[in-house]
């Protein structure tokens, strides 16, 4: 168990990410993908479709992020940019990491009786070793994470809606005490599953939560002289019959299209979900976004439709919809 120690410092010091850390969410999609479809907590539509997309082809769509993004355990720190505003941003902050950071990070990986000659160089700082892990990152997003990009974005800005509607709702001690199901929240620490048992003081500096897609655990990194960062896994919606109750409320097809954005979705795959018209399935996204039950999103060219908290609470059935 980990135990998170707050200071009234830092209680008045956390804050949760603007977006997904695009660098972390693609080192997690990769161990999610190493270990197998059975593993881990209910596949997600992102992960669904991103192993569709990558279909047996990792190593050779990963390439040595194999080498620093492990089955499970230990992840490297420098792969944690949350401060990155994009993709390549991320990449570029990985890659000005100081050589005694990296070689710290790297010797803490699952110890190989034979390491490669390029993780060896890149323990070492080496600028060839940084460029071709920076060009397997870009060749991973890509090929493979890039056509899920918008479920996780939209997972994320969910979610972060969530936290704050919690926020303004309950305050700091209710958004601390539903971060995760089975986290608790015992002023002044928050208890966290986990294989390791320890006692963490947060000492004034803060805690930034970055609510991630892929990761089924929490991931911590302490940083001198900076928040301490919680990785946890982002909302995911019980998949309940509460529509069949709402058919009287919202009309049935409207309720199934609101049961259809459990998962976010764009227009067009919202139609076939609830086997209606494209024109169909706007309307009822129009109605139920005035309404302040569904959020709407450009992204490129497409539009994204995805629950908002209200929407999600009303789904569930929560007493506090109302």
């Amino acid at each position: 168990m980990l135990k998170l120690e707050f200071t009234d410092a830092d209680l008045r010091q956390i804050t949760v990410a603007a977006a997904p850390d695009a660098v972390l969410e693609t080192a997690l999609s990769v161990r999610r993908l190493r270990t197998g479809p059975g593993a881990g907590s209910r596949s997600s539509p992102g992960l669904r479709r991103l192993r569709h997309v990558v279909n047996g082809s990792l190593a050779a769509r990963a390439g040595v992020l194999l080498e620093v993004v492990p089955p499970d355990g230990f992840l490297p720190d420098f792969l944690l940019q949350p401060e990155a505003r994009d993709f390549a941003t991320g990449v570029e902050l990985v890659g000005q990491v100081p050589a005694n950071l990296l070689a710290a990070d790297l010797s803490e990986l699952p110890a190989s009786p034979r390491p490669s000659r390029w993780l060896r160089e890149l323990a070492s700082g080496d600028a060839a070793a940084r460029r071709t892990l920076a060009a397997d990152l870009h060749n991973y997003f890509g090929s493979s994470l890039a056509p899920v990009w918008p479920l996780v974005q939209a997972g994320v800005t969910a979610d972060r809606s969530l936290r704050a509607e919690t926020l303004l709702r309950g305050g700091i001690d209710a958004l601390l005490a539903t971060i995760s199901p089975g986290w608790h929240w015992r002023p002044p620490l928050l208890h966290i599953p986990s294989r390791y048992g320890c006692r963490i003081p947060l000492c004034g500096r803060g805690l930034l939560l970055v609510p991630s897609y892929f990761t089924p655990t929490a991931l911590l990194t302490w940083r001198p002289d900076q928040p301490t960062v919680l990785v946890y896994p982002l909302c995911q919606d019980d998949r309940t019959g509460f529509a069949d109750a709402l058919g009287p409320l919202l009309g049935r097809t409207r309720a199934a299209v609101l049961a259809a954005l459990r998962d976010p979705a764009t227009t067009t795959a919202l139609a076939e979900r609830v086997g209606v018209s494209l024109a169909s399935a706007s309307q009822h996204a129009t109605v139920l976004r005035n309404a302040g039950l569904v959020a709407t999103t450009r992204s490129g060219g497409a539009v994204l439709h995805a629950l908002t908290p209200l929407g999600a609470a009303l789904l569930r059935g929560d007493a506090a919809a109302g």
